[in-house]
């Protein structure tokens, strides 16, 4: 399945730099290769390979090479300096760099690249990814599967199992330990089973430190961890221009929609963040917008699933549901004190409509056009 993402890379790569980023094995590697179809002499290099690393080091490729691939090159000492010399001195590659680092990696590397390159975060196929490509594969087998090339299309749900097993142990074993020093492995094991049973939940990090047995700032920095390495993202309570919120707890989502466990009510929440997240990310790689997406919370308690948020300003709120076509009460709460579009989203819809403002929207229709 070609992703939507090809052409816009191609596109960017005449200009400037382009990084690509997201999980591991959400298909970076294979759309860099699909990209360099397009050219006569592209030349891909892994840093995690001895001679590839020897090649970059020497910068040893030929001269009519017209795509360069750098994949991992964060994980060379001093990269940033390395690609703006590359950048600035050669003879009119273009470059593509990929890993499986967040984006705020790249963010850091200050003024010696700035404004050297477009970013691209790659995340799993969401249902809007996979009508654009016009595949047949259904909002049920995302929940089942994830969004995730390898266990999407397996042959059967056991070895998409066996895909995940052996993902959640590299991520654990490879990943996060190549990362950072690690001294506690088993404390980090035991927070990521924990947050895969809280998704869509505020999370404490002072209950999730009691529970684990470590300091607040230890699971703060696990957390942090996990959001770098593309396992989880969070959202936090929007407060601008909303009375009494709090910008507190945040919630916790997956990009592996299959590391989910939790009824079908988290299960389709944690589908519709991923899908959110990266509807808000696509738009802000290929416009340059600020978007967020947040949640909507009261000193009382009363809470909205998510709203997008553009240039700090409510573009519309989101509520999730598996079956309960009533309009909820928090819903109606924010929509009658605050002009932002109202949307209650439910797994199981037949009839689309609209009472008092609200839209009540079939999740699967909605997240195809997104």
């Amino acid at each position: 399945m070609e992703r939507v993402q090809k052409k816009i890379i191609q596109q960017d790569l005449q200009k400037k730099m382009v990084f690509l980023v997201g999980p591991r094995q959400v298909g970076k590697t294979w759309l860099a290769k699909e990209v360099a179809k397009e050219y006569k002499n592209p030349f891909y290099l892994n840093y995690d390979h001895p001679d590839d690393r020897n090649i970059i080091m020497q910068r040893a490729w030929l001269n009519d090479v017209d795509l360069l691939i750098f994949d991992e090159l964060h994980k060379m000492s001093g990269w940033k300096n390395y690609l703006k010399g590359v950048f600035d001195t050669g003879t009119g590659q273009h470059i593509l760099v990929t890993g499986s680092a967040r984006l705020h990696t790249f963010r850091q590397a200050g003024d010696s690249l700035a404004g050297r390159y477009f970013a691209h975060r790659l995340l799993p196929f969401s249902p809007a990814e996979l009508m654009r490509t016009g595949s047949n594969i259904t909002v049920k087998q995302l929940l089942k599967r994830g969004g995730f090339p390898e266990p999407l299309v397996a042959e059967n749900d056991i070895e998409a199992d066996r895909w995940r097993r052996q993902y959640m142990d590299s991520l654990i074993r490879t990943d996060i330990l190549d990362f950072e020093r690690i001294h506690d492995l088993r404390a980090i094991q035991l927070l990521l089973e924990l947050l895969r049973r809280r998704v869509g939940s505020p999370i404490s990090y002072k209950s999730l430190a009691e529970d684990l047995q470590i300091a607040p700032n230890t699971v703060k920095k696990y957390i942090q961890i996990f959001e770098a390495l593309f396992i989880v993202f969070r959202i936090t309570p929007f407060s601008r221009n909303i009375s009494r919120s709090l910008l507190k707890e945040p919630k916790i989502y997956f990009y592996d929609q299959g590391m989910i466990v939790g009824n079908q009510g988290a299960q389709l929440e944690n589908l519709v963040a991923v899908s959110l997240y990266k509807h808000i990310l696509e738009r802000e790689d290929q416009t340059g917008k600020y978007l967020a997406l947040n949640y909507l919370r009261t000193k009382e308690g009363k809470e909205v699933d998510f709203c997008i948020v553009e240039d700090e300003q409510i573009e519309k709120m989101i509520e999730v549901k598996t079956s309960d076509t009533k309009p909820d009460k928090n819903l109606v709460y924010f929509s009658t004190r605050h002009p932002f579009p109202a949307l209650q989203i439910v797994g199981q819809l037949k009839k689309e409509y609209k009472v008092n403002g609200i839209e009540i929207r079939n999740v699967e229709k909605f997240l195809h056009q997104l």
